[in-house]
């Protein structure tokens, strides 16, 4: 399961969605209907309440005070606290309902906000203590799950950090916005919320909240006969170790749960589920496959068990390193010496299970990150949090969408069903769209064998489970790839897009990735002005009622709202011009400069880069000489940024980042535009020496295929891939030529030559290999053909139409950036009879004189 999505999926089955509302978040705590004294007001944050007395005593900042609960007794908590803050005057808010709150507190959760049910405001130190200890008292005894981004109060569900009262935001150290508190002197810094308690440099912890860090720091891992030498994985529930054992010096693992924490789908939490995995261990000892397990313990209020270190590689990791779907170079034997590595490590999967029924249990969460390959291809399964004995014939609390059973399945079943995915999933490992559509598991059935040498029939063992042969036949989805064929191609993506409309909401009118909550509904990446784009310029559809939408929330945006070009108004903008709301767009570059712009970082995505391309567009359009003036001076500070002094060669985590959207390429873009404009050598050189910091951090691999580096994995995609680096290449050697770029896109062309691409979107998926592709090749061209006939390997009914799932597989999305607007897009620029570009990045008109390559070059 991917972390960041899980919570978004419980809101709807066909799209991510935010729990906002009482339609996405159930029934609302009693609280929200109570009444209040005059003066106060309650109203509507994302999926907060929020409670204010009507007084101007709050400040921006401070110490501010958490409650947390279990589902359980939350709306008992929250009335306590209503009773308390309510006749003194104290602003408070607290989650919508239950379900927002075991939202926050299930498995995947994001650690960082986990357990928070109510935040209180104080409006200085001496109240913040007064609250403490008497609101302590009430509450104490209350059941509830550590924050871990707080300092607990004592021992009840109380819980402190310094931060933002108000919405403030800055640009952090990678160009990212964040939210912001201010340091002494009045700078913005980033007001860090991750899931370790932190207090900013300039702030000293009153003496009230000594004992309590502590007794935080009292609880150490001295005294046990294990240390904890890396970490595996963090999640909600808990974290995975690897250590020793100090008394033999054997490598262990070592597996923590915390209290009322990792909720799965009965409510059971970390805690329960790691006794049971002992239990499960100890009952399965000696089968081949099952790891031993060695003790379990207390560490504070955390459980822990140790088991055996298995070596090797998750399945996922050992199908990618020698998956020749991905590999241009791949020969017929290396696709059948993948296919006989895939069929024995089914059939050890399989054997492993059957000794697991023949103890009684149901092992119910097979997937292929919870098994091993070892160095010498035996395997080993991991994880049995969820297992349970037969007789209890329940269906597992949490479990991979890729292989989790039909409702109605139970017992060994379960297990069954996910083997059934599994013979598909070594092959095709996208089964997380059976989540939502099952019937699709023939298609891949019919994918598998049209590229490796495996039989019908092994394949069909697992078809026959997830789709009994008795269900009715539907056609697979196939994509044209003739200009004749484009217009039922576009209409059937555009059916689904204007289905999934919802304008009778504020937050967001199209449903896609769940980062359109944190960054608004209205940029290219995320929001409306993607999908109105890509819809107006394939000549797909026009609304009016779609148009105002945007029009009226960009003209008049909510406070905070962002700004950049795919993340917020300066994209919006964009979009209404080519839609012909030109006043309006220009009352939006108003707004947009009005801001603190010149302090943003450089990226093309949400910063300088971003913002002075559209600035320049806008100064072309219009003749306007301050719009030029301000995106010349976009362009000057980009240029200013001195070189990455990180020599790691790798993108992202701690380094720089590399690639188009976030990278030095995007950046160079600007500056190629820049050097069109005005003539200035300067722009072209800085330039060349921004593609090259980006080139740094690439990987050429043995088969030719050059990708950037991100450490534990290279990627060839469009945002922070290869091909988005090669757009901007192929640009800087249309008006100079440099060996090193030219050899460069050699590499990247074989990057968008895989027959296999994980995700469909455009900025992270096949899509966006289309894009580029269909930028230097015409739509004839058997690689471009290609890549849009396999798109058809993602593509889902929806209203009568086509869709395409988001990031993780697990819903659908309508956006730009990952969804089927992206799609859309991209087959226009290969198919539709006129011109069809990424948002501001077609090629561009070249006033400056050309640089010739020297003589010979290139020959």
């Amino acid at each position: 399961m991917n972390e960041e999505y899980e919570a978004y999926c419980m809101a709807d089955p066909s799209f991510y969605d935010a729990m906002h509302s009482e339609q996405t978040a159930g029934e609302s705590f009693a609280a929200a209907h109570r009444a209040l004294p005059d003066g106060w007001t309650c109203y509507e944050q994302d999926d907060w309440f929020v409670l204010n007395p009507g007084t101007q005593n709050t400040p921006l900042q401070g110490w501010k005070i958490h409650a947390s609960a279990t589902p359980d007794n939350a709306s008992g908590v929250i009335d306590k606290i209503f009773d308390y803050c309510v006749p003194r005057g104290i602003q408070f808010k607290f989650l919508r309902s239950r379900s927002a709150l075991t939202a926050r507190v299930s498995k995947y959760a994001p650690r960082g906000f986990s357990g928070k049910l109510v935040t209180i405001y104080p409006e200085d130190d001496s109240q913040c203590e007064q609250i403490l200890t008497e609101l302590g008292k009430v509450l104490e005894g209350e059941p509830s799950p550590y924050i871990l981004s707080d300092l607990r109060w004592g021992t009840g569900p109380l819980y402190v950090r310094y931060g933002a009262f108000a919405n403030r935001y800055t640009v952090d150290e990678s160009g990212e916005v964040v939210d912001a508190i201010a340091a002494p002197d009045g700078t913005l810094v980033a007001d860090r919320r991750g899931p370790v308690f932190y207090t900013p440099p300039w702030v000293t912890l009153p003496s009230f909240l000594e004992p309590h860090l502590a007794a935080r720091n009292a609880v150490t891992v001295a005294g046990l006969p294990y240390t904890f030498d890396s970490v595996v994985h963090f999640s909600n529930g808990g974290g995975i170790y690897i250590g020793k054992d100090t008394r033999t010096d054997k490598q262990v693992v070592l597996k923590e749960a915390r209290p009322h924490a990792g909720l799965d789908a009965w409510g059971h939490d970390a805690v329960r589920r790691l006794e049971r995995e002992h239990n499960t261990l100890r009952r399965l000892a000696g089968i081949p496959g099952i790891p031993e397990v060695y003790d379990l313990f207390w560490l504070g209020e955390h459980r822990f068990i140790v088991m055996e270190y298995v070596e090797g590689d998750v399945l996922s990791k050992a199908i990618t390193i020698q998956y020749p779907l991905i590999d241009p170079a791949a020969t017929d034997e290396d696709y059948a010496r993948f296919t006989d590595w895939a069929v024995k490590i089914h059939r050890q999967v399989e054997q492993t299970m059957n000794g697991v029924h023949e103890r009684g249990i149901v092992y119910g969460d097979l997937h292929l990150f919870n098994i091993i390959v070892r160095p010498d291809d035996t395997i080993a399964l991991l994880d049995y949090e969820v297992a349970a004995p037969v007789e209890e014939a329940t269906r597992p609390g949490l479990g991979n969408p890729g292989f989790t059973a039909p409702r109605s399945v139970t017992g060994f079943g379960v297990d069954e069903y996910a083997l059934a995915c599994l013979r598909l999933a070594i092959f095709l490992p996208m089964t997380n769209l059976f989540g939502l559509h099952r019937v699709k598991a023939r298609q891949f059935a019919e994918i598998i064998t049209e590229h490796f040498p495996v039989s019908k029939e092994f394949l069909a063992k697992g078809v026959d489970v997830i789709v009994p042969p008795d269900t009715p036949a539907t056609p697979s989805p196939r994509l044209t790839t003739d200009r004749s064929g484009w217009p039922r191609v576009r209409d059937d993506m555009v059916r689904a897009i204007v289905a999934s409309a919802t304008p009778e909401r504020d937050d967001r009118l199209f449903p896609g990735d769940p980062r359109q909550f944190g960054v608004g509904g209205l940029g290219l990446a995320h929001g409306a002005a993607g999908v109105l784009y890509a819809l107006s310029v394939t000549g797909g559809h026009r609304s009016e009622q779609f148009e105002d939408w945007l029009v009226r929330r960009a003209t008049n945006p909510e406070s905070g709202s962002r700004i950049g070009l795919f993340d917020g108004l300066h994209g919006a903008a964009f979009t209404m011009e080519h839609l012909g709301y030109r006043q309006q767009a220009l009352d939006t570059l108003d707004i947009c400069l009005r801001e603190r712009w010149e302090s943003f970082g450089p990226d093309l995505m949400t910063g300088l880069s971003g913002i002075g391309l559209n600035l320049l567009h806008f100064a072309d359009r219009t003749s306007e000489p301050a719009l030029r003036m301000a995106a010349l001076r976009a362009a000057e500070l980009v240029a200013e940024r001195p070189d990455d002094e990180d020599d790691s060669g790798i993108s992202g985590g701690t380094s720089p980042h590399a690639g188009l959207f976030r990278g030095r390429a995007g950046q160079a873009l600007l500056l190629l535009r820049a050097y069109d404009d005005t003539g200035d050598t300067n722009f072209l050189d800085r330039a060349a020496n921004a593609l090259r910091q980006d080139l740094k951090r690439c990987f050429l691999r043995d088969n030719g295929v050059l990708e950037i580096n991100e450490g534990w994995r290279t990627m060839p995609y469009l945002d922070g891939g290869s091909v988005g680096l090669g757009i901007v290449l192929d640009e800087y050697l249309a008006r100079k030529h440099d060996d090193q770029f030219a050899e460069a896109n050699r590499g990247i062309e074989y990057a968008a030559k895989s027959t296999m691409y994980i995700l469909p979107g455009l900025f992270t998926g096949r899509a966006g290999i289309l894009a580029y592709l269909a930028g230097r090749l015409p739509g004839a061209d058997p690689l471009v053909s290609k890549q849009i006939r396999n798109l058809a390997w993602h593509a889902l009914p929806y209203a009568d139409g086509i869709a395409y799932p988001g990031t993780a597989l697990l819903r659908l999305s309508m956006d730009l950036a990952t969804g089927t607007a992206g799609v859309l897009l991209a087959v226009g620029m290969a198919l539709h009879d006129e011109p069809v570009h990424l948002p501001l990045l077609a090629p561009t008109r070249r006033t400056a004189p050309q640089t010739p390559a020297p003589a010979g070059a290139g020959s």
